[in-house]
């Protein structure tokens, strides 16, 4: 229920800016030609959002640059079209308003005199207000162009991990992470192929994958599953949802992937071995639409008692904020994702995940503890800033207990 009523006033406040920035365009520009091309961007802009609102497979089947210039455009352009329009156009609508604010007429009854000088600013202010009204549509040309090349790309990034509670045994062992593929719009193609092949690349021991398998779509789900199950690790392959996964019917997704014979943790734990040695894998369910963090400690409560004290533990949750959790608990290693790397950060300590969340990206220590995040593999939303996309390649390596 909250997150119909969520989006509902998402989709209500996008046509709310479809149409402001419509109207305050054309009163900026006079020029036909104009007019015709801001209207003609503009109906197909909200032809192709409310397809996507309302799941007509029209749009869905589209090319991905189609898509990506209407996300685009109602995530990022409106807001800066907006921020430059409003402001010209209420500046207008107050001159229009009080008499005071318009320019001069002369004389009572009289046209004013066209002089070379007012001639000039008029059409000064017909190149500024046209400007100002092809300015959001060229943005979203600009951004869907970078766009396209980040949702074709992601890195591999690499943690060597010293954990002292690490057995003599696992001194080595390598893990991929991959998490947030998002299989859907806006991850699609190639780029699937491209992350199963860097994941089997990497040649691990154990692969790990912590939620959002699809965006939302259970039509997607199909592909997902063979897309995990392509992946390889030497011992196994472990995996949990996330909130994604569960937004059109999260039984149905649990089922399906159960179904397929999958290794999906949903508050349970499985033990591999690992190299000889039992390694025991605690995964987190997604309880509801905010993880909150009582509700996580309940979770983490109730795992605990499946915990085996002759395995080495490792925990899989989507949020990571379950790493206070698995802090209390003592266990050494916690593996997310969720964040997206913070998605739209200044540099490596602020922005969007700062704001967010404790952790956001890369690893976090307290104690005996470690936590890596993952930015995530895939996309929802196709513009990240300073938050790249990416499977983590994982070593863990023995360390003396620190005093």
């Amino acid at each position: 229920m909250f997150w119909f009523w969520f989006w509902l006033v998402i989709h209500l406040l996008m046509l709310v800016f479809d149409v402001a920035w419509w109207a305050i365009a054309m009163r900026l520009t006079k020029r036909r030609l104009w007019r015709v091309l801001v209207s003609v961007f503009m109906a197909g802009q909200m032809a192709a959002f409310y397809s996507l609102v309302y799941n007509l497979d029209w749009l869905r089947h589209s090319p991905k640059a189609v898509l990506v210039a209407v996300a685009v455009w109602h995530f990022f352009a409106v807001g800066f079209g907006l921020a430059v329009l409003l402001p010209l156009g209420l500046a207008r609508a107050g001159a229009w308003l009080v008499p005071g604010l318009a320019p001069a007429t002369g004389v009572r009854g009289h046209s004013p005199v066209a002089t070379p000088a007012s001639v000039n600013s008029l059409r000064r202010r017909e190149f500024i207000g046209a400007c100002a009204a092809l300015a959001p549509p060229l943005l979203t040309v600009g951004l869907t162009g970078i766009s396209l090349a980040q949702l074709s790309s992601f890195r591999v990034r690499r943690f060597a991990l010293s954990i002292p509670a690490l057995p003599r045994a696992l001194d080595g062992v390598t893990i991929a992470h991959v998490s947030d593929i998002h299989l859907g719009e806006m991850t699609r193609g190639r780029v699937l192929r491209d992350i199963v092949n860097t994941t089997n690349a990497l040649r691990a021991d154990v692969v790990v994958f912590t939620g959002d398998l699809i965006d939302h779509e259970l039509a997607d789900l199909s592909e997902g599953i063979a897309l995990v199950k392509a992946m390889a690790g030497r011992y196994g392959l472990w995996m949990v949802e996330g909130n994604h996964d569960l937004v059109q019917d999260g039984w149905e997704f649990e089922r399906r992937v159960k179904a397929a014979g999958l290794p999906l943790l949903l508050n349970e734990s499985a033990v591999a071995e690992v190299r000889g040695y039992p390694v025991q894998f605690l995964g987190l369910g997604w309880a509801c639409d905010r993880q909150r963090d009582w509700t996580i400690a309940l979770q983490m409560r109730e795992l605990m008692r499946q915990r085996q004290p002759d395995a080495f533990p490792i925990v899989l949750a989507h949020h990571p904020h379950a790493f206070d959790a698995a802090v209390k608990a003592d266990l050494p290693l916690t593996l997310t994702g969720h964040t997206h790397g913070g998605q739209f950060m200044l540099d490596r300590q602020h922005g969007v995940g700062s704001v967010m969340f404790r952790y956001w990206s890369g690893l976090y220590r307290r104690g005996g503890s470690q936590l890596i995040v993952a930015n995530g593999v895939g996309n929802w939303l196709p513009i990240r800033v300073n938050a790249p996309a990416e499977i983590v390649h994982l070593t863990l390596r023995c360390a003396e207990a620190r005093g």
